[in-house]
Order: structure tokens, then C-alpha cells, then sequence
């Protein structure tokens, strides 16, 4: 049995910061499930890109044990989504630049809310 069975992370991070943390704890045995954008997803998935390649491997290095689901945080509807999600998950994960998820208003105000 791993050691964070039937915990669940909501991980909303890119490139290597975020990423190596929420798959730190997949390996550990978290439920992670990633959001990424629609249309492009996370941005580490064209690292490295070139030719035919169709997948990044410094995308499936750092987000290897993990789920994923697309959200557009850019519509309301998107944004209720994400609040419906997030009373399932045990902790939620970001790594936005400054004032991101204030813009978005999926800050700690708001989730705690819900």
C-alpha cells in the first residue's frame, strides 16, 4: 500500500516546479488528476517537440501517474466546473504566476468557499 492512497490531488501546475511536486505524490500513490486548457493543454506538452513527434517527452516525464481533464478556465462554465471539482479532492495545487488565480477568482478566497 502507498503511502497517500485515497488521497486526491487537483493539480492545476506547469513545466518543472509545479509538475515535480504532483508527481512526487502520484508516485506516492495520490489520485491526480491534471487541468489543462483546451486546444493546447499544458504548455510543457510541445517541449522539446520536433517532426512527427506527437508526444513531449518532457511532458510524460514530469506527468507520468496522473489523470487529466480539460477545462477552459476562460468561460464561467468552466470556472463552475472546476468549483463543482473541487470538494472530491483532499488538495489543490497551483502554480500561476502572480495574480492568475485572483484573475481567474479560483483563489484560496474563493475555493474555501465551496
Amino acid at each position: 500500500m502507498a503511502a497517500l492512497n485515497n488521497v486526491r490531488i487537483l493539480d492545476m501546475t506547469q513545466y518543472e516546479a509545479g509538475t515535480s511536486c504532483t508527481q512526487a505524490l502520484a508516485w506516492l500513490g495520490a489520485d491526480v488528476v491534471k487541468v489543462e486548457a483546451p486546444g493546447v493543454g499544458d504548455p510543457g506538452r510541445g517541449v522539446g517537440l520536433t517532426g512527427e513527434e506527437r508526444y513531449s517527452a518532457y511532458f510524460c516525464n514530469w506527468n507520468a501517474n496522473k489523470r487529466s481533464v480539460v477545462i477552459n478556465l476562460q468561460k464561467d462554465s468552466g470556472r463552475e466546473l472546476l468549483l463543482d471539482l473541487v470538494p472530491k479532492f483532499d488538495v489543490f495545487v497551483e502554480n500561476y504566476g502572480p495574480g492568475v488565480v485572483e484573475r481567474l477568482r479560483i483563489d484560496y478566497e474563493d475555493l474555501k468557499q465551496v
